[in-house]
């Protein structure tokens, strides 16, 4: 049976021994003998080395995201470490085999205010662009509290997040707008049924949000 992590490597040993022939000075890098690993794609390294998956580090920074022992700074630097892991489009729609998406949703309610941005931050990051997530946040029941945190919230900055977290969520996606729209207040909507493939008039219910979200509190 093929690896394909062994063909990537066998592939990357061929490439650098053709370059050495090639190149005699090659070998005589003195940066390609302080880092022999150059050129190999960083997870497949990691993975053949032992180190942690991106799964394992997605994980990692939900459980340093929830712990009361670690200090809301080190707090930050977990979000920021989930939020590029889940740009990832495969990384994102592993969020419901490793049951992250709750997790993720229970931050919306934190009292600290930079947490329930990160919070929607990452919920728009996984969800743009990408109905399998889309389906998985619909599935956890986090459109309500979205909705709130977009009219509702004190702090501009997570009522901005939460407007682009909704307007990734509803676009192209028809379950996801109906349900949004069940709790978007009437003057933001232009009708109780909207086509989530119509860009005009989706932006019609977006753009009634976002003004209201950079409104000075």
């Amino acid at each position: 049976m093929n690896d394909p992590k062994l063909n990537s490597v066998l592939k990357w040993a061929i490439e650098n021994s053709d370059a050495s022939r090639n190149d005699p000075s090659a070998g005589h890098d003195p940066a390609a003998a302080s880092n022999p690993s150059k050129g190999l794609d960083p997870e497949l390294l990691a993975s053949l080395m032992g180190g942690p998956s991106d799964a394992d580090l997605m994980m990692e920074s939900m459980a340093a995201i929830h712990s009361p022992e670690v200090d809301l700074e080190n707090k930050m630097v977990a979000w920021d470490n989930f939020e590029q892991l889940i740009e990832n489009l495969d990384n994102a729609n592993n969020m419901a085999n490793l049951g992250l998406w709750q997790p993720l949703v229970q931050k919306l309610e934190d009292e600290e205010a930079e947490v329930r941005r990160m919070a929607l931050w990452c919920i728009a990051t996984a969800v743009q662009n990408n109905i399998k997530s889309q389906e998985s946040l619909l599935a956890v029941g986090a459109t309500p509290k979205m909705v709130d945190l977009a009219v509702n919230d004190p702090h501009q900055a997570t009522r901005k997040k939460a407007v682009m977290a909704l307007s990734s969520q509803v676009r192209n996606y028809q379950p996801g707008l109906d349900e949004a729209l069940k709790h978007i207040p009437e003057q933001f909507k232009t009708s109780d049924k909207v086509d989530a493939g119509d860009m005009d008039a989706v932006d019609e219910v977006i753009h009634k949000m976002r003004e209201h979200a950079t409104k000075s509190s």
